[in-house]
Order: structure tokens, then C-alpha cells, then sequence
């Protein structure tokens, strides 16, 4: 698509997708987005088609890859040397662990005694380095003409490095073989030769999981955006939910709040005129299983009767008060004579016993 076509939906909607996605940092660029705003969307296509996959110009990519070009060969180069640096260093290192175990023969000894000394001088002749004029004095006052003469005869050194390499060899396939046997432990019980041609494909199967590893790596980049831009959607599509949802609270809700409120309060005073019903009728259902028009008649005449002897009862009370109250209105004169009367009665009661065990006693 060139730089001056529009943004339309389609085919140039999925491009500038793409380049919101991928080229472009995440942004969260909807597709309304990108409609509402077709200058901004040009100027993105403009800028696609001077930046590659990962975001940088042209330029500076085309640079960037031989600048990485440089430093792998760099790498390539360092990590040679280094390797054979850390497997000298591991023949040695076997050498003293087995000279504790069994008893070696003088041509091993010898090499790699002479291997040790070439290795020590030559690192400390690196270290003191070349002196300058100005310069500090060398460390200890030592010169690398000293060191030198530290070196080990020149014919040991002739025999060490011709037998070096096969040494050399011997170690890197023995860590080929570990790398192999960690890699794919079912190929430790395989012969030698069978894990020599193992080994030959070993750096391809390597180069093959890596690269799978990598492009897992991709995928997994872009599912991370993609659910990036994701959630930023779900976020926005549940903002507007819940402002519908406040909407249509305040609309709907609270307008009709006081009708609904009173159609319950009806609801709960029509239910309780029910249970007071129900309640009467489950009391006479009760009476008239326990009570027969018989007995129900009688009960009615006991109370007639009860009833009438109430009335009697109460009217009595009410004249025997009316006399009470005629004789408070005497006052104390009325108190004494009661007293009067009372003593009166209780010494005639007195007499009258005392008359009648007198006639018991003359009989």
C-alpha cells in the first residue's frame, strides 16, 4: 500500500492493525479509533514503510545487523580461545585428581608439569605487561626477562605442544559426549561410535531447539500484547457497563421506588388480615371439634346463670358501698360506736360460751 492511500476498512484496516501491534509500540488503538482519526492513521502507514518489524528505521537496522555481525564473530573468536583456555585448565585439573588416585607414567607427568609452567609464566608474563618510560615500576621489581628464564626447555616444550592437541581432542570429546548424555540420557549405553555420529548432528538438534525456543519467545511477545490490548478493552467495555448500569439505577430504580414500597406495604397488610383470619378459623375449627351443640348449649346457660350471679353480686356491692359511705360521712363518732359494738358482741359471745360449759357441767 503506498504511503498516500486512505485508510479504509478492510484490507487497510487489518495492515494498520499490524502495525499498531507489531512495529509501534502497544498503543491500544481500536479499530474506531483508527477511523475516527484517517490523518493519523496515513501517517501511521507513512511510518510502516520506513521501519522494520521491531520498530527501528531502515538505517538503523541495516546497521544494527552488521554491527551484530561484528560482535559474534568477535564472540566466535574470544569464545575459541577461552574454551581452549578452560580445557587446558581441566587437563591439569584431572591430572592432579588422578596422580591421588593411581600412580601415573614419567611422559604424563612430564607433559603436563611442562604444560603448567608455560601456562603460569606466560599468564604472569600478561600481567606485568610492557613497561613505559614514566610508567610505575613493575610488581616486586620483576622484569618479563625474568620470567622468561622460568620457561621449560625448549625441546619439552617442542614434545608438550605436538602432544597437546591430541590431548586436547581427547577432552573436548569426552565433554561432547557428557553434553550428549545429559541431552539425551537414553544414548549413555551407546558405543563410542554410535555417540561420535550422535555428537556430528548434536550442534544442528541444538540450533533447531533454540530456534524453536525463539519463535516461542515471538509468540509469546505477541500474545502478551495481544492480551494487553485485550484487557485495556475489557476495561473500557466494563466502565460503560457499569456507567448503564448506575443509568439505569438512577432512571428506573429510584423512580419507582415509593410505588413499589407501598404495593408491599399493601402485600404485607393484606397477608396479615389472611393469618389473622386463618388464626379464627383454625380456633373455631378447634371449638367445634372439641364441643357439641349439647354441650355448647349448657356451657351457654352456665354463663347466663354466672353471669346473672355477677350482676346480683355487683348490685349488692354497690349498696353495701352507698351504706359504707353513708357512715363515713360520720366521721369518728361513727369509729367508736363500731368499737363500742364489737366489744359488746365479743363479751356477749364470751357469756354465751361461758353459759353453755356451765349447763354442760350442771347436766
Amino acid at each position: 500500500m503506498a504511503s498516500g492511500d486512505f485508510c479504509s476498512p478492510g484490507e487497510g484496516m487489518e495492515i494498520l492493525q499490524q502495525v499498531c501491534s507489531k512495529q509501534l509500540p502497544p498503543c491500544n488503538l481500536s479499530e474506531e479509533d483508527l477511523l475516527q482519526n484517517p490523518h493519523f492513521s496515513k501517517l501511521l502507514l507513512s511510518l510502516s514503510q520506513h521501519m522494520d518489524e521491531s520498530g527501528l528505521s531502515l538505517t538503523l537496522a541495516k546497521e544494527q545487523a552488521q554491527a551484530w555481525k561484528e560482535v559474534r564473530l568477535h564472540k566466535t573468536t574470544w569464545l575459541r580461545s577461552e574454551i581452549l583456555q578452560r580445557v587446558i585448565q581441566e587437563l591439569l585439573v584431572d591430572y592432579y585428581v588422578k596422580t591421588q588416585d593411581t600412580n601415573v607414567t614419567s611422559e604424563d607427568k612430564k607433559f603436563h608439569e611442562t604444560l603448567e609452567q608455560r601456562l603460569l609464566v606466560t599468564e604472569l608474563a600478561r600481567l606485568l605487561g610492557p613497561t613505559q618510560d614514566g610508567e610505575a615500576p613493575p610488581l616486586l621489581g620483576l622484569e618479563k626477562a625474568d620470567l622468561l628464564q622460568l620457561m621449560p626447555p625448549s625441546e619439552d616444550f617442542v614434545w608438550m605442544r605436538a602432544r597437546l592437541p591430541q590431548e586436547v581432542e581427547e577432552q573436548l570429546k569426552k565433554k561432547c559426549f557428557t553434553l550428549l548424555c545429559y541431552h539425551n540420557p537414553s544414548s549413555d549405553s551407546d558405543s563410542e561410535t554410535l555417540k561420535a555420529a550422535k555428537v556430528w548432528n548434536l550442534a544442528e538438534v541444538l540450533v533447531d531447539e533454540k530456534q524453536q525456543c525463539q519463535d516461542a519467545k515471538s509468540r509469546q511477545k505477541e500474545q502478551t500484547v495481544l492480551l494487553e490490548k485485550k484487557s485495556a478493552t475489557y476495561s473500557q467495555v466494563l466502565l460503560r457497563c457499569l456507567a448503564l448500569l448506575q443509568r439505569l439505577l438512577q432512571e428506573h430504580r429510584l423512580k419507582t421506588q415509593s410505588e413499589l414500597d407501598r404495593i408491599n406495604a399493601q402485600y404485607l397488610e393484606i397477608k396479615c388480615s389472611a393469618m389473622i383470619l386463618k388464626l379464627r378459623m383454625e380456633e373455631l375449627k378447634i371449638l367445634s371439634d372439641t364441643y357439641t351443640a349439647e354441650k355448647v348449649e349448657v356451657h351457654r346457660l352456665i354463663r347466663d346463670r354466672l353471669e346473672g350471679a355477677i350482676r346480683l353480686q355487683e348490685q349488692d356491692m354497690e349498696k353495701s358501698q352507698q351504706v359504707l359511705n353513708t357512715y363515713e360521712v360520720l366521721g369518728e363518732e361513727f369509729e367508736m360506736l363500731v368499737k363500742e359494738y364489737t366489744q359488746l358482741k365479743q363479751a356477749t359471745e364470751n357469756k354465751r360460751w361461758a353459759l353453755q360449759e356451765f349447763s354442760k357441767a350442771c347436766r
